[in-house]
């Protein structure tokens, strides 16, 4: 069963290699942003709080990404494995994720980081053209995901689960990159 987190800042790439990996593998893309978007469009109380956070820019509190991402993981479309992108943010959402893990009888495989320059993510956030991405707004992010990236390696380093792939190049480059640093455990699940 593959079970993979897709790291990277905004722009990175981390949705577009995430259902590549979720297509090739036949597993579920769990995407933080698709949680957050439909979250903040429904009229309950969780999401109407994380909306406040979403609209400034800033990213949604630990203990309600935590409660999103439990109900998204009791979901029965991720039982036969799945492809994680945009969360965990911080390291304290690593650690409660392999908690939750836990408690669900699962664990990670691997964490990819992809990394680009600030300039990459600048560009690539602003010729997306979401509704969000502001150049103030996508500056915002940008600062907020540096100061809470190295913890979050640091942690997935010491679980000896991190592969650091540079995401500068085309879409395929990276890809391959991955599947070609990922492949001992994937060769053992499903072939790509």
């Amino acid at each position: 069963m593959v079970r993979l987190i897709m790291l990277g800042g905004p722009g990175s790439g981390k949705g577009t290699q995430a259902l590549k990996i979720g297509k090739d593998l036949d597993i579920t893309i769990i995407s933080t942003g698709d949680i957050l978007r439909t979250a903040i469009t429904s009229d309950d109380d969780l999401g109407k709080k994380a909306r406040e956070y979403v609209e400034k820019g800033e990213l949604v509190p630990d203990r309600m990404m935590i409660e999103f991402m439990k109900q998204r993981l009791l979901q029965d479309d991720v039982a036969k494995g799945w492809v994680l992108e945009g969360y965990p943010r911080t390291a304290f959402q690593a650690e409660e994720l392999d908690f939750l893990l836990e408690d669900l009888e699962q664990k990670i495989n691997y964490a990819i980081y992809l990394d680009v320059t600030e300039e990459t993510m600048i560009q690539r956030s602003l010729n997306r053209g979401d509704i969000d991405d502001k150049l103030d707004v996508v500056k915002k992010r940008i600062e907020l995901f540096k100061q809470r990236t190295t913890p979050i390696l640091e942690y997935y380093e010491y679980k000896h689960t991190l592969i650091t792939i540079s995401a500068e190049g085309s879409i395929e480059q990276v890809e391959k990159e991955i599947v070609d640093r990922a492949k001992p455990f994937l060769e053992n699940t499903k072939k790509i």
